[in-house]
C-alpha cells in the first residue's frame, strides 16, 4: 500500500438494487405492409420500434386495406384509437419477392394525367412509352410520378417533354407487389442456412438486443387464426431469447369453416389446440364504421391503455375496459350481438369476446386459453398470468448483473433484501396482495451451492378480477316497527 498523507474515500457496492423496470405489455406485430409506399425495403424482415404514428408510416407505408396489409390495422389501432406506443412491427413482404409484373399496359390520358389502378406499384420499376415499342420516356423531364393518397401512381404529363397534347394514351410496364402471396411459411420464417439471416417469428429474438425492451404481446391478426401459425406463436412467447415469457393474442376462426355462431368457438378451439396458459383467445371481428379489425387487435390496445393507466404495471384485467368499435361481425361481415348470459358462455370456454351491454362496446373476458382445461390461477387469469410473466422478466433483467458473483451472504442478502422491498411496493400499489422472497436451505443443497447453482423462492400473490358480485336481497320485517314510531 502507498504511503498516505490527508483523507481518503472509497465505495463499496450499494446492497440494495433498484429494478430494472420492463414495459409490461409491449406489443410485437407479425404482417404485412404496404412497403411500396415508401420507396425502401430497409423494413423487409426487419423489426421496427416506432413511437408514433408518422414514424410507423414513413416506414411501413399505409393503406386502409386492413384485409392485406394487417400491420396497418395495428397502425390505425394502437396510434390513433387507443394512442399508445411504443410497437414493434415485424414486415414480412418482400417486394423483391412477392410481386408480380404488369407489361406493355394501355393507359389512357385524361387532362394531362394518368392513374394506375393496380395498388402496390414499385415505383423505380415503373417505364413509360408513348407506344409499346417506344423508347422509356424520362421521368421527371416527360412526366412526373408518384403515390396519391389512394396508394396508386399518378402519372402527370410535363409541359416541354415529350408527350405532345395529341397523345391520348401511354404505355405502361412496372412491377408490383402481391400481398397474396405471402403465406404461413413467410409469417413463421426461419433462419436462412446460407446467410444466416432471421426472417418473420425467428426475429422475435433480435427485439431485446436491439431495443432493450422486453416483448409482452406477440400478436399476428389476419393469421392466428390458423393453428398452425397459433401453436409457433405460443411456442415463442414461452422462451424469448431463452429466458423471457410474454403472451400472445390469437384470433378464433369467424368464417364458415371455423365457428361463424358463437356456440361453434368452444368446439373449435378446443380441436384446434388454442389451448395454452399464455394464450388469450379472441371471438369475433369487430367493427367501427366500415372497417374492420381482429378483436385480438384492439385487445391489445386495451391491455396497453389499462397498464398505462396504472403505472405499467399489469395487473388490471382488460376485460370491462372499453373496445374503440361499434359493432360485431363474423367474417362473412353477419353482425353478432351477444347478450351477458351467451358472453358468459364464452369466458367460461377461455375465449375473451366484445359485449355491448352498459357503458358501450367492452372488451369481455378474464380467462387465457388454458380454461376451463386447467383452473391454477396463475395460469387461467389472464391479469395474474400477465404479472407472473413480468415479475419473471423483471428479475431476470434486475439481477443479470448478479451472474459470476461470489456465492456468500452479501450476494443473498441483496438479492432478498431487494426484491422484497420491491414486492413491499408493489403490494401497497395494489398490485399484489402480498409478496416476499426466500433464500430456504431445503432448495439449496450443498452440492448444488458447490456447482454454482443458487435458488430463491419468490411468493408472490396477484389480485384476481372481481369477476362475479354476488348481492342477497332480503325483505327484513323489523323495518316495518318504523310505521309505529313518532
Amino acid at each position: 500500500m502507498s504511503y498516505r498523507h490527508g483523507v481518503s474515500i472509497s465505495e463499496v457496492p450499494t446492497s440494495i438494487l433498484p429494478p430494472v423496470e420492463v414495459s409490461a405489455g409491449l406489443p410485437v406485430f407479425i404482417g404485412r405492409a404496404p412497403i411500396n409506399l415508401t420507396g425502401s425495403s430497409e423494413y423487409v424482415n426487419k423489426p421496427l420500434l416506432a413511437y408514433s404514428y408518422d414514424e410507423a408510416v414513413k416506414a411501413l407505408g399505409y393503406t386502409s386495406d386492413f384485409e392485406n396489409y394487417e400491420l396497418c390495422e395495428a397502425i390505425k389501432v394502437m396510434f390513433q384509437l387507443f394512442a399508445v406506443s411504443p410497437i414493434v412491427f415485424i414486415n414480412v413482404l418482400d417486394p423483391a419477392v412477392h410481386k408480380k409484373t404488369e407489361t406493355n399496359k394501355t393507359v389512357n390520358i385524361t387532362a394531362g394525367e394518368v392513374i394506375l389502378a393496380q395498388q402496390g406499384v414499385l415505383l423505380d420499376s415503373l417505364a413509360v412509352r408513348k407506344t409499346s415499342a417506344g423508347q422509356p420516356l424520362q421521368k421527371n423531364i416527360d412526366y412526373a410520378a408518384a403515390f396519391n393518397d389512394g396508394g396508386q401512381v399518378l402519372i402527370s404529363v410535363l409541359d416541354g417533354g415529350a408527350i405532345d397534347a395529341s397523345q391520348t394514351t401511354l404505355v405502361v410496364s412496372y412491377n408490383y407487389i402481391d400481398p397474396a402471396m405471402v403465406t404461413e411459411e413467410d409469417i413463421i420464417g426461419g433462419v436462412s442456412a446460407t446467410t444466416g439471416k432471421l426472417t418473420g417469428m425467428e426475429l422475435i429474438n433480435q427485439i431485446f438486443p436491439l431495443f432493450r425492451l422486453v416483448p409482452g404481446q406477440i400478436l399476428s391478426p389476419g393469421w392466428s387464426q390458423s393453428p398452425m401459425i397459433a401453436a409457433i406463436m405460443k411456442a415463442k412467447v414461452q422462451n424469448i431469447n431463452g429466458l423471457f415469457k410474454a403472451i400472445t393474442i390469437c384470433d378464433l376462426d369467424s368464417s364458415a369453416e371455423g365457428a361463424e355462431l358463437y356456440t361453434e368457438a368452444p368446439a373449435w378451439k378446443e380441436n384446434n389446440n388454442y389451448t395454452d396458459k399464455m394464450q388469450i383467445n379472441c371471438w369475433p371481428l369487430v367493427k367501427l364504421g366500415n372497417e374492420t379489425y381482429h378483436l385480438s387487435t384492439q385487445l391489445a390496445g386495451v391491455i396497453c391503455r389499462a397498464d398505462a393507466d396504472n403505472n405499467d404495471i399489469p395487473y388490471v384485467s382488460p376485460s370491462n375496459h372499453s373496445l374503440q368499435v361499434n359493432g360485431a361481425i363474423n367474417k362473412a361481415g353477419e353482425e353478432i350481438s351477444l347478450g351477458p348470459d351467451q358472453a358468459a358462455y364464452l369466458n367460461g370456454q377461455g375465449i375473451v369476446t366484445a359485449l355491448n351491454f352498459i357503458g358501450g362496446w367492452k372488451a369481455w373476458g378474464n380467462r387465457t386459453g388454458v380454461f376451463p382445461g386447467a383452473s391454477d390461477p396463475k395460469d387461467s387469469w389472464i391479469p395474474v398470468r400477465r404479472m407472473f410473466n413480468w415479475i419473471g422478466n423483471e428479475l431476470i433483467l434486475t439481477y443479470w448483473q448478479k451472474v459470476d458473483s461470489p456465492i456468500n451472504k452479501r450476494l443473498i442478502q441483496t438479492v432478498v433484501d431487494s426484491f422484497n422491498i420491491r414486492l413491499n411496493g408493489l403490494t401497497a400499489r395494489g398490485a399484489l396482495l402480498g409478496g416476499r422472497v426466500e433464500f430456504q436451505s431445503a432448495e439449496n443443497p450443498i452440492t448444488d451451492l458447490m456447482n454454482g447453482k443458487v435458488r430463491f423462492h419468490v411468493y408472490q400473490t396477484p389480485p384476481t378480477p372481481a369477476e362475479d358480485l354476488e348481492f342477497t336481497l332480503e325483505f327484513d320485517t323489523t323495518y316495518l316497527e318504523s310505521l309505529f314510531s313518532e
